[in-house]
């Protein structure tokens, strides 16, 4: 059974590829080394930048209950003559509430 090349990948630019072809072993291996060492320098950056839009998001008032999304807006609500604070977010497309505490008629004055 003869030896065959490798099969390059589908995605790779043709001009990419003439160009390995045409390479000596040594630089192939420089390239396969350069290659791997830019990708995951690439991935770290993206895992960097992914980690660093969380922590904006994850930023969570002190007091925020656990079972409520960072991304929680407070709103008023009036019942009955009386006005009550509530967390309220969007899931999908239903807009969520959970219950904070009464309006302080003192603080909404400040």
């Amino acid at each position: 059974m003869a030896y065959e090349p490798p099969t390059p990948p589908a995605n790779l630019p043709t001009e990419i590829v003439n160009m390995f072809n045409e390479s000596d072993p040594e630089q192939l291996r420089d390239v396969a080394t350069y290659a791997e060492a830019l990708a995951e320098h690439k991935e770290r950056e993206t895992r960097l930048e992914e980690s660093a839009d969380q922590e904006e998001v994850e930023e969570r008032p002190d007091d925020l209950p656990d079972d409520v999304p960072a991304k929680a807006t407070i709103t008023i609500k009036e019942i009955n003559d009386n006005r009550y604070y509530y967390w309220q977010w969007r899931e999908g497309d239903q807009i969520r509430s959970q219950y904070k505490g009464p309006v302080d008629s003192k603080s909404e004055r400040d």
